[in-house]
């Protein structure tokens, strides 16, 4: 069962992790910018499916099937932040070689996702279900 506490606090941890990520980037420790990035998103679209179906959301950390089982119309250019996010979590939650990971993504790669991130985010709080 759903409460306001519960979704007031997917919303004060989706914030945590974002600042979180912005002191990764601050100390150069980029994968872990995009885990929290992920993390962050998770987050507050669980938030979302909580205060939608009024149940807690399902353990998992796949962002588009949580998008998918509450039906948000997410514009183009935040679906292809978030599907992307999607995409990278696996790869930095199970890096299979650390070293061309952290080679792979450098500081303007991740500061963009950072930055989209951010962009996903302040939209998602903006839902109507998020006020209640």
């Amino acid at each position: 069962m759903s409460t306001i506490k519960s979704i007031v606090n997917w919303i004060e941890s989706s914030n945590y992790d974002i600042k979180t990520a912005d002191h990764m980037f601050e100390t150069k420790r980029y994968v872990y910018v995009l885990f929290m990035c992920h993390l962050a998103t998770e987050k507050l679209i669980k938030a979302l499916y909580e205060a939608t179906t009024k149940e807690m959301p399902p353990k998992t950390h796949n962002l588009v099937l949580l998008l998918n089982k509450i039906a948000l119309n997410v514009p183009e250019e935040h679906l292809k932040t978030i599907e992307s996010l999607n995409d990278i979590s696996i790869v930095t939650r199970y890096p299979e070689d650390i070293k061309a990971l952290v080679k792979a993504f450098t500081k303007d790669r991740v500061g963009d996702y950072l930055q989209k991130t951010k962009k996903v985010l302040k939209w998602l709080k903006k839902d109507e279900r998020l006020k209640k």
